[in-house]
C-alpha cells in the first residue's frame, strides 16, 4: 500500500480537541475522507471516519486492518497535520 495524497482541513476551534479532517489516497486510486485529527493531553491520533448507530455507538466505516497499517496511515496523516500547523 502507497499513500499517494494527504490532504489536511484544519479546524479552528479553540476548546475543541479535533483540530484537523484529513482525506488520504492510497495507490492514486482510492480515497477516504473524514479521518480525525485529534490532539489529547500527551499527543495527537487519528480516528477512523464513523457512524452512529441506532443504539448511539459509532462504529468506524472504514479502518486499517492491522498496527503496522495504522501507524503508517498515523504517520503520514500527523506529518501532513504538522506540516500545515507550521505553514
Amino acid at each position: 500500500m502507497k499513500i499517494s495524497d494527504v490532504r489536511i482541513r484544519l479546524v479552528n476551534k479553540e476548546d475543541n480537541k479535533l483540530k484537523a479532517v484529513a482525506s488520504i489516497t492510497i495507490d492514486d486510486c482510492f480515497v477516504v475522507h473524514d479521518i480525525k485529527v485529534i490532539e489529547s493531553n500527551e499527543d495527537a491520533f487519528i480516528a477512523m471516519p464513523s457512524r452512529k448507530t441506532n443504539d448511539g455507538e459509532y462504529k468506524d466505516i472504514a479502518h486499517p486492518l492491522n498496527t503496522e497499517t495504522r501507524e503508517e496511515l498515523k504517520k503520514a496523516i500527523l506529518t501532513a497535520y504538522y506540516g500545515e500547523l507550521n505553514k
